[in-house]
Protein backbone atom coordinates (compact mmCIF):
# COMPACT_ATOMS: atom_id res chain seq x y z
CA UNK A 1 0.00 0.00 0.00
CA UNK A 2 1.34 3.68 -0.63
CA UNK A 3 1.73 6.37 1.89
CA UNK A 4 -1.58 8.16 2.15
CA UNK A 5 -1.16 11.43 0.61
CA UNK A 6 -3.64 14.50 0.89
CA UNK A 7 -6.33 14.11 -2.15
CA UNK A 8 -7.44 16.53 -4.81
CA UNK A 9 -10.58 16.78 -3.07
CA UNK A 10 -11.05 20.56 -1.84
CA UNK A 11 -13.56 19.54 0.96
CA UNK A 12 -11.41 16.84 2.51
CA UNK A 13 -10.69 17.24 5.90
CA UNK A 14 -8.23 14.57 6.58
CA UNK A 15 -4.94 15.41 7.22
CA UNK A 16 -3.53 13.11 5.16
CA UNK A 17 -6.17 11.97 3.75
CA UNK A 18 -6.17 7.89 4.35
CA UNK A 19 -9.92 7.30 2.60
CA UNK A 20 -9.70 4.74 -0.33
CA UNK A 21 -12.30 6.80 -1.84
CA UNK A 22 -12.68 10.03 0.04
CA UNK A 23 -15.94 11.20 0.82
CA UNK A 24 -15.59 14.46 2.92
CA UNK A 25 -18.34 16.44 2.12
CA UNK A 26 -18.72 19.90 0.90
CA UNK A 27 -20.60 22.62 2.87
CA UNK A 28 -23.89 23.55 2.14
CA UNK A 29 -24.28 27.43 1.87
CA UNK A 30 -26.63 29.56 2.74
CA UNK A 31 -27.65 32.45 0.39
CA UNK A 32 -25.53 35.01 2.18
CA UNK A 33 -22.70 32.63 2.57
CA UNK A 34 -22.97 32.05 -0.87
CA UNK A 35 -22.64 35.61 -1.73
CA UNK A 36 -19.74 35.97 0.00
CA UNK A 37 -17.77 33.16 -1.27
CA UNK A 38 -18.94 34.19 -4.45
CA UNK A 39 -16.83 37.36 -4.07
CA UNK A 40 -13.80 35.35 -2.95
CA UNK A 41 -13.89 33.01 -5.76
CA UNK A 42 -14.06 36.31 -7.89
CA UNK A 43 -10.58 37.01 -7.06
CA UNK A 44 -8.85 33.67 -6.02
CA UNK A 45 -5.18 35.67 -5.72
CA UNK A 46 -6.22 38.41 -3.54
CA UNK A 47 -6.76 37.97 0.23
CA UNK A 48 -9.66 40.76 1.67
CA UNK A 49 -10.35 42.06 4.34
CA UNK A 50 -14.13 41.89 6.31
CA UNK A 51 -14.45 45.32 5.32
CA UNK A 52 -13.61 44.58 1.39
CA UNK A 53 -16.50 42.05 1.48
CA UNK A 54 -18.97 44.08 3.00
CA UNK A 55 -18.50 47.17 0.53
CA UNK A 56 -19.27 44.66 -2.25
CA UNK A 57 -22.51 43.53 -0.17
CA UNK A 58 -24.15 47.22 1.31
CA UNK A 59 -27.65 45.74 2.15
CA UNK A 60 -25.72 43.37 4.96
CA UNK A 61 -24.19 44.97 8.00
CA UNK A 62 -20.63 44.75 8.15
CA UNK A 63 -21.22 42.56 11.42
CA UNK A 64 -23.18 40.23 9.95
CA UNK A 65 -20.37 39.86 6.66
CA UNK A 66 -17.81 39.30 9.39
CA UNK A 67 -20.25 36.58 10.86
CA UNK A 68 -20.30 34.88 7.71
CA UNK A 69 -16.96 35.12 7.18
CA UNK A 70 -16.45 33.35 10.58
CA UNK A 71 -18.41 30.64 9.55
CA UNK A 72 -16.88 29.86 6.32
CA UNK A 73 -13.44 29.42 8.07
CA UNK A 74 -15.27 26.92 10.38
CA UNK A 75 -16.32 24.81 7.14
CA UNK A 76 -13.33 24.43 5.65
CA UNK A 77 -13.59 26.82 2.51
CA UNK A 78 -12.18 30.34 3.75
CA UNK A 79 -8.84 30.24 5.30
CA UNK A 80 -8.14 33.21 7.38
CA UNK A 81 -4.41 35.48 8.22
CA UNK A 82 -3.44 38.02 10.41
CA UNK A 83 -1.62 40.89 7.82
CA UNK A 84 -0.65 44.22 10.40
CA UNK A 85 -3.78 44.00 12.90
CA UNK A 86 -5.78 43.08 9.80
CA UNK A 87 -7.53 40.08 9.42
CA UNK A 88 -7.64 38.98 5.70
CA UNK A 89 -9.76 36.54 4.04
CA UNK A 90 -8.97 34.40 1.18
CA UNK A 91 -11.26 30.69 -0.48
CA UNK A 92 -9.82 27.87 0.20
CA UNK A 93 -9.90 25.41 -3.42
CA UNK A 94 -12.01 27.28 -6.61
CA UNK A 95 -15.73 27.79 -7.31
CA UNK A 96 -15.42 24.59 -9.58
CA UNK A 97 -13.45 22.86 -7.46
CA UNK A 98 -16.63 22.80 -5.38
CA UNK A 99 -18.78 23.04 -7.82
CA UNK A 100 -17.34 19.21 -8.60
CA UNK A 101 -17.82 18.04 -5.12
CA UNK A 102 -21.83 19.34 -5.27
CA UNK A 103 -22.09 17.21 -8.35
CA UNK A 104 -19.97 14.19 -7.36
CA UNK A 105 -22.56 13.93 -3.76
CA UNK A 106 -25.49 14.45 -5.60
CA UNK A 107 -24.58 11.64 -8.10
CA UNK A 108 -23.89 9.47 -5.42
CA UNK A 109 -26.99 9.99 -3.46
CA UNK A 110 -29.20 7.85 -5.67
CA UNK A 111 -29.81 4.42 -5.72
CA UNK A 112 -28.70 5.09 -9.55
CA UNK A 113 -26.08 6.74 -10.24
CA UNK A 114 -25.26 5.34 -13.81
CA UNK A 115 -28.91 7.01 -14.63
CA UNK A 116 -28.19 9.99 -12.98
CA UNK A 117 -25.32 10.29 -14.72
CA UNK A 118 -26.78 9.69 -18.39
CA UNK A 119 -29.21 12.30 -17.60
CA UNK A 120 -26.86 14.57 -16.52
CA UNK A 121 -24.85 13.67 -19.93
CA UNK A 122 -28.18 14.27 -21.47
CA UNK A 123 -28.87 17.93 -20.11
CA UNK A 124 -25.68 19.42 -21.58
CA UNK A 125 -25.53 21.83 -24.21
CA UNK A 126 -23.02 20.71 -27.12
CA UNK A 127 -19.87 23.30 -25.67
CA UNK A 128 -20.53 21.44 -22.69
CA UNK A 129 -20.93 17.90 -23.67
CA UNK A 130 -17.21 18.59 -25.85
CA UNK A 131 -15.77 20.10 -22.94
CA UNK A 132 -16.36 16.92 -20.79
CA UNK A 133 -15.31 14.80 -23.87
CA UNK A 134 -11.85 16.33 -23.87
CA UNK A 135 -11.22 16.27 -19.97
CA UNK A 136 -12.65 12.33 -20.23
CA UNK A 137 -9.84 11.46 -22.78
CA UNK A 138 -7.40 13.65 -21.39
CA UNK A 139 -8.19 11.38 -18.25
CA UNK A 140 -8.09 8.25 -19.85
CA UNK A 141 -4.68 9.41 -21.76
CA UNK A 142 -3.04 10.27 -18.06
CA UNK A 143 -4.48 6.93 -16.47
CA UNK A 144 -3.05 5.07 -19.39
CA UNK A 145 0.18 6.95 -18.90
CA UNK A 146 0.13 6.14 -14.93
CA UNK A 147 -0.24 2.39 -15.59
CA UNK A 148 2.91 2.21 -18.40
Amino acid sequence: MSPPTKCDNPMCSCDPCTCEHCMCGAARLGELERRVMDILWKEPDRELTGRDVADVLPESAYTTVATVLDRLVRKGLVRRRMDRGSIQFAAIGTQGAYIAVLMHEALCAGDEPESALVRFAESLSPGQAAILRRSLESFDGERDEASR
